[in-house]
């Protein structure tokens, strides 16, 4: 009888032990703790947070409940943790944020190995960022913490702008802030992130001249969408050498600093041109292949579109602030861990990483906490992984309606202004060029 027992405990519940053990650290998150009153100790908080995301249940409570299920399951022979969702929402709000930080850090060493030959493009790790807002429960507390952005009448929101690793889709660092903050000022906090030699994308949001100083301070690159709001000089003559395409962007505000030397190019996308600002020369990518890049960006909706409807994350359960940041965080933990362990499980098919379905994963890792004890198919969790890829098939219809009668529909930011600099500039730029000069 023992023997069976013995059995069913090396089943589903420790098949997904095994696949979520592998992207956690090995240090940094003890199972065990000194103090014997202690029930939830810091793997269990993690794990038990990471359940809860991919339960896809109505409530924190139930969410809870089967979270707390499954890691009762996996780790039997240690002490059970406690029965509470305040109990664990009091314990896992006083450690998150330095069990964010080990498990960041694991999860970030796990893209790169997961993207092998994938995580570089011609030596720059592409990276693409973006935000979009997440709605909470409409109450006092969420409304004055988060605020209400867009239009009257509109529930407490928060703001989460995203980087990700364009080759696997999968995330690398995030931020989130009240729902009328800015998406630049979340980016800038999130600058001493990026690997060396970034390729950040982004679209018209995030161009400006201090940010995109920054990023040439930092030895960056990037390729940003610019709009009508933008004003752009040619002929300025700082550059050492003008060629067809270099443009400047140097504000009135910012006269006291050098000019921005970089390249414009221009994209037919449909009835409309579509703007670009790269710090990228001709030589390393055409005009057709930073549009391509550009291009590629597409997938940070694709990931919002998997947090917001296939991990039901549109609106957080909490009805208080700090609870529904923990949600929320702890909520992109889930889905960069599923991720990893499914893309991990296509490349090992001979798939590209990239090829991972959060829907499908998520399927199999509910069917597994739902089964807890039971036998698994034959080749086991990893297996089912393996198959969780997309589609692969030309659709030729579009999947959804295109137009919704809710939806707010973006004016197309248009394309920047350019004009000839003035003699007075010129003489300007010429001055930062003696300043600089060696003596």
């Amino acid at each position: 009888m023992a023997r069976r027992r013995a059995s069913g405990r090396t089943q589903y519940q420790t098949e997904l032990q095994k696949a979520i053990r592998k992207f956690l650290p090995a240090r940094g998150l003890p199972l065990v703790s000194k103090d014997d009153r202690v029930r939830w100790t810091d793997r269990m908080l993690v794990i038990t947070a990471v359940l809860m995301t991919w339960a896809l249940e109505p409530t924190l409570q139930d969410a809870f409940a089967t979270g707390r299920g499954v890691v009762a399951a996996m780790y039997d022979s240690r002490r059970r943790p406690g029965r509470t969702l305040g109990g664990f929402l009091k314990a896992l709000a006083r450690v998150s944020a330095g069990l964010i930080g080990v498990v960041v850090a694991a999860l970030r060493l796990a893209v790169q190995r997961v993207a092998g030959s994938h995580w570089t493009h011609r030596g720059w790790v592409v990276m693409g960022v973006d935000g979009t807002r997440i709605n909470c429960p409409r109450t006092v507390a969420n409304e004055r913490a988060f605020g209400c952005a867009g239009k009257a009448g509109t529930t407490p929101q928060i703001l989460l702008t995203m980087l990700f690793h364009v080759a696997t889709g999968l995330p690398w660092a995030w931020h989130q802030g009240p729902g009328d903050g800015s998406e630049r000022a979340d980016l800038e906090a999130m600058l001493d992130l990026l690997p060396r030699c970034t390729l950040l994308l982004a679209d018209a949001g995030y161009v400006g001249f201090d940010m995109m100083n920054s990023l040439l301070g930092g030895g960056q690159s990037f390729i940003i969408r610019v709009g009508r709001n933008v004003h752009l000089l040619e002929e300025l003559g700082y550059a050492v050498h003008e060629v067809k395409g270099t443009v400047y962007l140097w504000p009135k505000h910012r006269r006291n600093q050098p000019p921005l030397v970089l390249r414009l190019v221009r994209v037919r996308s449909g009835q409309q041109t579509v703007a670009l600002l790269t710090n990228v020369s001709a030589a390393s990518f055409s005009d057709r292949e930073v549009a391509e890049l550009y291009r590629r960006r597409w997938g940070i909706e694709v990931l919002y579109r998997s947090l917001k409807q296939t991990m039901q994350r549109r609106q957080m359960l909490s009805d208080r602030p700090k609870h529904a940041a923990l949600e929320l965080d702890w909520a992109v933990v889930g889905l960069w861990l599923l991720g990893l362990m499914t893309a991990e499980a296509a490349s090992r098919g001979g798939r590209p990483p990239r090829s991972w379905s959060l829907a499908q994963a998520q399927r199999v890792v509910r069917q597994a906490m739902r089964r807890l004890g039971k036998p698994r198919p034959a080749g086991g969790l990893r297996w089912q992984l393996r198959r969780a890829v997309k589609d692969t098939y030309v659709r030729r219809h579009p999947k959804a309606a295109r137009y919704w009668p809710r939806k707010k529909t973006e004016r197309p930011p248009g394309v920047p202004k350019i004009r000839t600099a003035t003699r007075e500039e010129i003489r300007m730029a010429q001055a930062f060029h003696q300043c600089t000069a060696p003596n």
